[in-house]
């Protein structure tokens, strides 16, 4: 990935190739070019706690939550990474993982980093996998997790957790730093969430294993969950098969899932406090073909959306299923602690 340097490098040396450009405009375009990128690549010093929406947040328990906001950014301003100045945007960032941490909060002490996240556009528009504004995302949240390890892990236990973005770039970092077998070591388990990940991925990278069973530690728990009707989704494209488990049986076949396996709806607001829960809510299966995860008994209409088209419940992967999965993080946390000493 191209840095500020890089980028600024190939400008000038672009503007120089053009014998019709004066140098003095030259000079001032650069000079603009450089203090805009400048302002919109500034990183937080993840030393100041404020730069965390979660620090040490909760009691002290056995084992660390590493968690990465979804997207809240919706670039209605035109930026295209969340500006860490923007007071509305933090707001709507920590009220989204509010949304979430009643999952992880009982089995783990929580740390999440304010980070330059993309905006929803980028999405929308296919350029979130790849250019600047995916590096300054990354090059935050890997500065965030090492940040943490080296002065806030003290050698304990860990899960990391994404959803939507956050999962995209919580893959990214077990892509490449998890094939230290000491960090490995320490990994519970990486809910990569909302995110597509391939059999490309793994055969790339390896070291990387998808969950099995309800109990496997060091493995990834991913699926992406929609209506039977839908074959595309700029989660998982047309054409795409992810990999998952189903969070109703944990498994990784194509059996259905009853309903009566459904431990809780869970429909949460921004301070994480549950407003409707609802038993049995849906059944699932796995799709042989697109690997996403069918829901059964949701009638698509009930759950329209403005981001999404009815049937993508993206917004929906962590509520349709809160209950079997904060079951889930308890079953995987004693698991490791039942295999592993540290």
């Amino acid at each position: 990935m191209k840095t500020l340097f890089d980028w600024t490098h190939l400008c000038y040396h672009g503007f120089m190739r053009s014998k019709f450009i004066p140098f003095i405009i030259i000079t001032l375009i650069l000079a603009l070019l450089f203090s805009s990128c400048q302002s919109i690549q500034t990183p937080p010093d993840y030393s100041d706690p404020s730069t965390w929406a979660y620090f040490a947040a909760g009691e002290d328990k056995e084992a660390d939550l590493f968690i990465i906001c979804p997207t809240v950014d919706m670039g209605e301003e035109g930026n295209y990474n969340m500006r860490m100045e923007d007071e509305a945007a933090k707001t709507s960032f920590i009220g989204a993982l509010n949304m979430e941490r009643g999952i992880y909060e009982d089995e783990t002490k929580m740390y999440a980093p304010f980070y330059r996240q993309m905006t929803f556009p980028l999405y929308e528009n296919g350029q979130a996998e790849s250019g600047m504004p995916l590096e300054i995302a990354y090059s935050d949240i890997e500065n965030a997790f090492f940040y943490y390890l080296d002065n806030m892990n003290d050698g304990r236990p860990f899960i990391l957790a994404g959803f939507s973005q956050g999962a995209q770039l919580a893959l990214m970092l077990l892509e490449e730093h998890f094939d230290d077998d000491a960090l490995m070591d320490k990994l519970i388990a990486a809910y990569c969430i909302g995110w597509k990940i391939t059999e490309e991925e793994l055969d790339r990278y390896p070291h990387l294993k998808m969950a099995e069973r309800e109990d496997d530690t060091g493995v990834i728990v991913s699926f992406n969950t929609e209506d039977p009707a839908i074959e595309g989704s700029i989660i998982v494209p047309e054409g795409t098969k992810t990999l998952a488990i189903n969070p109703l049986s944990w498994s990784t076949g194509s059996g259905v899932a009853s309903r009566e396996l459904n431990m809780g709806a869970c429909f949460t607001d921004y301070s994480g406090s549950v407003t409707t829960e609802i038993p049995y809510f849906t059944g699932t299966y796995l799709d042989e073909e697109r690997g996403t995860l069918k829901v059964t008994d949701v009638i698509m209409s009930d759950y329209s959306n403005s981001l999404f088209p009815d049937g993508v419940y993206h917004l929906y992967d962590y509520q349709f299923f809160f209950r079997n999965l904060q079951d889930n993080v308890k079953k995987r946390v004693d698991a490791y602690f039942e295999t592993f000493s540290y």
